[in-house]
């Protein structure tokens, strides 16, 4: 492929090659958006995924021509482009290579007919029948139409010696680095896509393609590859830190919202709480307990009998909706309901939907790619459900047309691609079957936007795509099974997951299948007698460890009960441990809350990758088993079985700790302030009492009083922990935790600095307010390895506190 001719102009480069049109185009000096298309003009498709446009931004850049090639350049990165095959290198503006294509040139595009799928209203054949994870449907006497010629799509690169690779979203392998691998981007349950790359050298690349994709570095080559596109489209984003890049991609995506406090706190599932008595009981319980909680979870078939997805309640057990949510209310708990883009026939909701023409051939799903029908969803939604004062969705299934989750023999890698893929795309255009969950939520957040702006909107999704956070969504990594594997992969699915600038990510606490039937291979827990095994007890002490510092604490599954009493009372091992590590979550909020201001205002990540602060310490780069917290913990999960197999087997001789990498610097043991020296792999105290959790030198950590939920107490003395050794720094933020207003500038932010040559800690003049502030507040200020604080009164100006006032 030659380069023929180049034509600039203000919304960039395009050139004329032997074999089609390519297009440089910048949204700002560190992100460049390339296009490739053999058709005769660029298409102008609309995006679903990307709402800041190229076109939009005027970003200067140069053109210089060189020998052999073109240099375009803006003031942070150019794009090299060779004359004789139009092979493209990436160099940061100081001339460092970033990434290339191979000298043979990389971008190829083949084009491919797309059919859709004509449903025979004659034949109207449905079947239906009802799996492990839901209702499905699916139509029989179909035709097959061409729709219209698109591209299969590969983009190729020559990665570097020793870079590493992320992201593409949260699958089930626990892959960390991507490097030598290969992954299948197709939604599925347990595989959640997000078609990013971000890379330690510094860059990122996101593809704008809803059609299925594949990720290889392998024997195959290093590229990926989609099934059907208007055109090639993606983005090179430069950082060259972490933080960089996915602000970058929320730049492009959008902005992740603040979701409301309380859904940093606990939250209690299982599959299934079945009348409102019942739930009103387990929060009383929790209360009567003195255990934390925040929001309890009503899951599936809330409605009546066989009408699946109907969104009302079911008269005869939950008899008065209204009440039930002034009841869990009175008790400072929320409800989060889960709801269906599948209808059972029979039902209001899908007759009125199948009178509009909004359901899909299947005659079940609904069509989420029309407004309309995401405007009848969502009031179906409300009228049914939100109406009665519920809090939070529970979007289950946005991956609706999975088709593998059936026999006792799990397909294949390849054989579970072909089937999956091709079932979305009997009812789903192929080129947009991976965004279907996205319009999904995009439906259910602009409905309650416009409904109200006094509750903040938080809908936990099983699938994802790239922008999809922008409408208030986490997601979670779907019907896991309760085994030590399985805990492990966990961390670093989710790690890649945050890597692609959704920042929202959790998982089933003890894993949602806990037995092991034999008849369906996914349902493959380790556990037949479930919480009675003292093997599956120490399992979900270990998740629930794990789950306390990720940015939803969830437990949810099926097979045994979930709630902290069914793991032992009070004065017991793991009952005690469970209740300690719950109410550090809570003692941790005002620093959680504060890290979520920090996701919504400053585009950050709180569940990180340690590339995301140690991008250039080649050791971390296949960590998958401990993260950062925030800008101060690292957590070293134990996923290990130490004390119990399955069948209360006792085990014998098993040490109680495990390795933990601290990367250079000097790092505090958070449980004893113990100060060690990092660059070093270390054994770390593990027993059950024990997650090995580690401090940062140079760490401000703010922290709050025990409490039974997030928002009381909101006049406590808040602890303010100095970690020195180190210059350090933390934003501590609020607002009024439930509504929107600090969209309009309704948020105050409090700097506190660290200085290590003085050892003097500045609490800042309070910036912003806010309905509800404590205009007069305490802070206790504290000193890693000192025993003594100092109690100071803060009325919004600053404050220093020096190491003289304190007492060891």
């Amino acid at each position: 492929m030659k380069l023929i001719t180049v034509q600039s102009g203000e919304a960039g480069v395009r050139l004329e090659t032997s074999e089609g049109i390519m297009h440089i185009g910048w949204c700002t000096p560190g992100i460049a958006r390339i296009r490739y298309t053999l058709n005769a003009e660029l298409s102008g498709k609309e995006s679903l995924m990307v709402v800041s446009r190229p076109e939009a931004e005027t970003v200067p850049y140069t053109i210089t021509e060189l020998p052999g090639h073109l240099q375009i350049s803006t003031a942070q990165l150019t794009v090299e482009v060779d004359k004789e095959s139009c092979a493209f290198s990436y160099r940061a503006a100081d001339g460092t290579l970033l990434t290339r294509e191979p000298a043979r040139g990389g971008k190829t595009l083949e084009r491919t007919e797309v059919y859709h799928t004509v449903f025979d209203a004659s034949a109207d054949t449905v079947e239906t029948g009802q799996g492990a994870d839901g209702l499905r449907a699916r139509a029989e006497g179909v035709k097959r139409r061409l729709d219209r010629e698109a591209f299969h799509t590969k983009l190729e690169f020559e990665w570097q010696e020793g870079e590493a690779l992320y992201g593409l979203g949260s699958h089930e392998e626990g892959m960390m680095n991507l490097r030598g691998r290969q992954q299948y981007l197709y939604q599925q349950n347990m595989k959640a896509v997000v078609p990013v790359l971000v890379s330690t050298r510094g860059y990122g690349i996101l593809v704008d393609s809803g059609s299925y994709m594949t990720f290889h570095d392998d024997a195959f080559g290093s590229y990926l590859w989609s099934d059907a596109d208007e055109e090639m489209d993606y983005y090179f984003i430069y950082g060259p830190e972490f933080d960089q890049i996915t602000a970058g991609i929320r730049y492009l995506t959008g902005e992740a919202p603040m979701l409301p406090k309380w859904s940093f706190g606990y939250v209690q599932s299982k599959e299934r709480y079945v009348s409102q008595a019942e739930l009103i009981a387990i929060v009383q319980e929790y209360r009567e307990r003195s255990l934390p909680l925040d929001c309890i979870v009503l899951d599936w078939q809330s409605w009546t009998g066989n009408l699946w997805g109907q969104k009302t309640f079911d008269p005869e057990r939950f008899p008065d909706p209204s009440q039930m949510m002034n009841s869990l209310h009175a008790m400072n708990a929320k409800l989060m309901v889960s709801i269906w883009p599948i209808m059972g026939a029979g039902g209001e909701n899908h007759e009125e939907m199948k009178a509009g023409g909004f359901l899909l051939g299947n005659q079940a799903t609904y069509d989420a790619f029309s407004e309309e029908a995401r405007a009848l969803y969502w009031k179906q939604a409300n009228e049914g459900l939100f109406a009665h004062g519920i809090d939070a969705w529970w979007c289950d299934c946005t991956e609706p047309f999975e088709a593998d989750w059936k026999g006792a023999v799990k397909p294949e890698p390849e054989q579970r691609l072909l089937i999956n893929t091709a079932e979305s795309k009997r009812y789903l255009d192929p080129g947009l079957i991976n965004a279907y969950s996205m319009q999904h939520s995009k439906g259910i957040y602009e409905g309650q936007r416009a409904a109200t702006s006094a509750k903040r909107v938080i809908n936990l999704t099983r699938s994802a795509f790239a922008g999809q956070h922008r409408y208030g969504t986490i997601t979670w990594s779907g019907d896991i099974a309760a085994n030590w594997g399985t805990l492990r992969k966990q961390i670093a699915d989710g790690l890649n997951f945050c890597m692609t600038g959704s920042p929202y990510w959790t998982l089933d606490i003890g894993a949602f299948f806990v037995k092991n039937p034999k008849e369906q291979w996914f349902w493959s827990g380790d556990y037949d007698e479930g919480v009675a095994d003292l093997g599956y007890r120490e399992l979900y002490v270990r998740w629930f460890q794990l789950g306390a510092f990720l940015p939803m604490f969830r437990s949810h599954g099926t097979d045994t009960p979930r709630e902290i009493w069914q793991f032992g009372q009070e004065g017991e091992l793991m009952y005690d441990t469970l209740v300690n590590y719950l109410k550090l979550r809570y003692r941790l909020m005002p620093y959680i809350y504060s890290l979520a201001g920090a996701v919504a205002h400053r585009s950050y990540t709180m569940f990180r990758a340690l590339a995301f602060d140690y991008r250039e310490d080649v050791q971390v780069h296949a960590i998958g088993d401990q993260f950062m917290f925030g800008p101060a913990f690292m957590v070293a999960p134990v996923t290990e079985a130490m004390y119990y197999g399955p069948g209360s087997r006792e085990l014998e001789g098993v040490l109680k700790q495990r390795r933990v990498y601290l990367p250079e610097g000097e790092w505090y043991d958070y449980w004893s302030d113990e100060r060690l020296e990092g660059g070093v792999t270390i054994e770390a105290k593990a027993d059950l009492e024990t997650l090995p959790l580690y401090v940062r030198a140079g760490s401000i950590v703010p922290l709050g009083p025990d409490v039974q939920y997030t928002d009381e107490q909101p006049e406590a003395v808040t602890r303010l922990k100095v970690y020195g050794g180190k210059d350090a720094a933390f934003t501590l933020y609020e607002d009024e935790g439930d509504n929107y207003n600090y969209e309009t500038g309704a948020y105050a932010m409090i700097e506190l600095s660290w200085c290590e040559a003085d050892r003097s800690l500045t609490i800042g003049k309070r910036a912003g307010d806010y309905a509800g502030m404590q205009a007069v507040r305490q802070f206790a200020v504290e000193l890693a390895g000192y025993a003594g604080s100092r109690i100071v009164t803060y009325e919004g100006e600053a404050v220093i506190v020096r190491e003289a006032d304190l007492q060891r």
